[in-house]
């Protein structure tokens, strides 16, 4: 056993990684596949929406200057000559003193310029012998909906790096579109190591401890955009662990067997066998975090102790999967300021990722060491950063909070 001979600072850690992220290729997917995918290329209609004019409310298609003069006590008689239902327009041409039966959403018929709202209108005992009466005058143009008010043909409606909501799938499916092309997601295959480990869900007892890691790095992962492949837990065996590795994807993620003891494989696998280009960080926890590449593959090396494999996670490997996927790099995290009941301290040259709780504004640390106690996470309402070039903050100091949420 023996120490680490240099520690990367964040900020050299960050530059290595970032240096080989790039963006995977785009791919279609049914539109109903869609939400929640990153767009790859912008959304253009070459379309109206709609593309007629339309009926905005129930009532009678008319002339408008045919209904001059109409209130309910100066009935107008109009011609009663047809129906136009959605899918189902009035084909004629309208004359002037003539109406036509409209539904909301159907063709407003050629000749007509206004729709008389069904209310007012007469049509009790005229539809029958052809006739109705005009209770109200309307103005051109009143109660219709025009061709390309919602769409115009050649607007761009989505832009490129969008994550699709479910409604801009029901707006891309309006303007006739049935796939979406977008940013293919990274496929991350989970390496979880340890012989003390039990399957997720098994009771722990003995000297065993059960997985935790693995529902949560999987979990983020999801979230950040990616498809997981967990086939199970990896002894500490070397050609296990190298196997695990090899499996065809974007992204490894090795948790446990990441420090320099004589059990942790993974960063001399990796040295061996590709590229092992950062090992130990400064920072708490996580320092014996690692990352370097198997081929194609970008390798992420992650302490066993839960709460190191999160932060890890968060700084590096799940900024790594959101850019591949073309998702901000950022973290998907919101931030608010509040005020610290008490001093959180932190030796210059590491940076500390302090777990805290929040109430009315107040900020509470609760941990910056116990990097295996995972319960802190759950306990916090967040986390407050302290950079590498300070000692930490006095009571009272206003500080960002990063929100688990």
């Amino acid at each position: 056993m023996h120490g680490f001979s240099r520690r990367h600072t964040v900020e050299q850690a960050l530059a290595w990684l970032d240096a080989q992220l790039h963006q995977l290729p785009a791919e279609e997917v049914p539109l109903r596949e869609a939400a929640g995918r990153i767009l790859a290329t912008p959304v253009v209609s070459n379309v109206d929406v709609p593309g007629f004019d339309r009926a905005t409310m129930d009532g009678y298609a008319v002339v408008a200057d045919s209904t001059e003069g109409a209130t309910s006590y100066n009935r107008v008689a109009l011609k009663h000559v047809g129906d136009a239902m959605p899918g189902s327009p009035f084909h004629g041409t309208l004359a002037p003193g003539e109406a036509v039966r409209i539904m909301t959403g159907a063709p407003i018929p050629a000749g007509s310029n206004a729709v008389l709202p069904a209310e007012f209108v007469d049509a009790c005992s005229g539809e029958s012998s052809g006739s109705i009466a005009a209770l109200a005058t309307v103005s051109p143009g009143k109660n219709v909906g025009q061709r390309g008010e919602d769409i115009v043909h050649g607007t761009t409606l989505l832009d490129t790096g969008r994550v699709l909501r479910p409604q801009d799938l029901g707006v891309m499916s309006s303007i006739g579109i049935g796939h979406a092309r977008v940013v293919r997601r990274p496929r991350v295959r989970l390496v979880i190591t340890g012989n003390e480990l039990l399957p997720a869900g098994s009771p722990p007892h003995g000297v065993h401890i059960t997985d935790a890691n693995g529902p949560m790095l999987e979990a983020l992962a999801v979230r950040d955009g990616a498809v997981v492949d967990f086939p199970g837990l990896v002894r500490d065996d070397a050609d296990a662990i190298l196997t695990g590795m090899q499996a065809d994807a974007d992204v490894v993620i090795v948790s446990g067997g990441s420090s320099v003891g004589i059990e942790d494989l993974a960063p001399t696998l990796v040295a061996s066998h590709g590229e092992l280009a950062v090992h130990g960080v400064a920072m708490r926890p996580s320092s014996p975090t690692g990352m370097g590449r198997l081929g194609q593959r970008l390798v992420f090396l992650l302490p066993g102790n839960p709460v190191s494999a999160l932060c890890a996670y968060d700084f590096f490997a799940g900024r790594a999967i959101r850019a591949l996927g073309g998702r901000a790099k950022a973290w998907p995290y919101r931030s608010m300021r509040g005020t610290l009941t008490r001093k959180i301290s932190s030796p210059i040259g590491r940076l500390d990722y302090a777990r805290v709780r929040l109430s009315d504004g107040q900020v509470e640390p609760l941990s910056i060491s116990g990097a295996s106690l995972l319960s802190s996470t759950t306990r916090a309402d967040g986390f407050v950063i302290i950079d590498q070039d300070s000692e930490g903050f006095p009571a009272g100091t206003d500080v960002d909070v990063w929100l688990y949420e």
